[in-house]
């Protein structure tokens, strides 16, 4: 599947490249939006056929905040810790990686202070998407399944999931999207906030 992902894009890149097709840039936002839904509708299917799930997630309780909470900190603290290396101020880089993977977001948020942040922060959320591709399925078979949310961050509400879903359980599955789903909520608050620390 990653490869196959992967290969998607590249093929998609050369075709821009070659052809310039511009008069798909007008519909690219809603063929995304479209393909995104009908993932959406089959990993909702795929979770509503097993009735468990929903009793396996009442009895985690509140500790099911503990891994938003988890990823937006080591989000923020891992990018700060690289920011730090290679000289970025704290709040730049831990702006940076507030984004959690939500690289459009991000990079307009960040544009609002400056367009060399708006890159950075486009490229590294853009590449934390494609990286957590690759290792989602890696990390589900060596590490376990609720370890593989923690890559994917907000992007677990969106194109990761179906990876989360292939690679894991049920039950992960549904815990990935209400991480997805508090992670995404956060990100337009976190970068200002931490920008402006």
């Amino acid at each position: 599947m990653t490869l196959m992902i992967l290969s998607s894009i590249a093929a998609g890149i050369i075709i821009g490249m070659l052809t310039h097709p511009f008069w798909i840039q007008n519909f690219a936002t809603l063929f995304i939006d479209i393909g995104t839904i009908l993932l959406l509708i089959m990993v909702g299917i795929s979770i509503g056929l097993n009735s468990s799930v929903f009793e396996q997630i009442k009895s985690i309780g509140l500790k099911l905040l503990l891994m938003p909470l988890a990823v937006v900190v080591g989000s923020i603290g891992g990018a700060a810790i690289g920011g730090y290396l290679v000289g970025l101020p704290f709040n730049e880089a831990g702006a940076v990686g507030a984004g959690q993977g939500f690289y459009t977001i991000t990079s307009i948020i960040l544009a609002t202070h400056s367009n060399q942040l708006s890159t950075i922060g486009f490229i590294a959320n853009l590449t934390r998407e494609l990286a957590s591709f690759i290792f989602i399925p890696v990390i589900a078979k060596k590490l376990g399944y609720l370890e593989t949310i923690a890559p994917a961050g907000s992007t677990s509400i969106a194109s990761a999931l179906p990876i989360i879903s292939r690679s894991t359980d049920a039950e992960t599955v549904v815990i990935a999207f209400i991480t997805g789903v508090i992670c995404t909520a956060l990100v337009p608050v976190l970068i200002p906030l931490i920008l402006n620390l």
